[in-house]
């Protein structure tokens, strides 16, 4: 099976440093949010956007719609 060599050492960096917080998701949290912090690099937020009902509609009435 292939390998991405870069996947790979993404992956074991992450599992060093969960484990050096004994995998709390909350401790990791709180090292990242630190580690942004002190970046001070500029970080931008995307608002979230509203779905569009037109095509939500279409997909429901495509769902509901009875065959044969």
């Amino acid at each position: 099976m292939w390998k991405d060599e870069v996947l790979e050492e993404i992956y074991k960096i992450r599992e060093e440093h969960a484990k050096s917080f004994n995998y709390d998701l909350q401790a990791i949290c709180d090292d990242l949010r630190q580690k942004q912090a002190a970046s001070k690099r500029q970080i931008i937020s995307v608002p979230l956007r509203q779905p569009n009902q037109q095509f939500n509609k279409s997909l429901h009435l495509a769902e509901t719609k009875v065959i044969g």
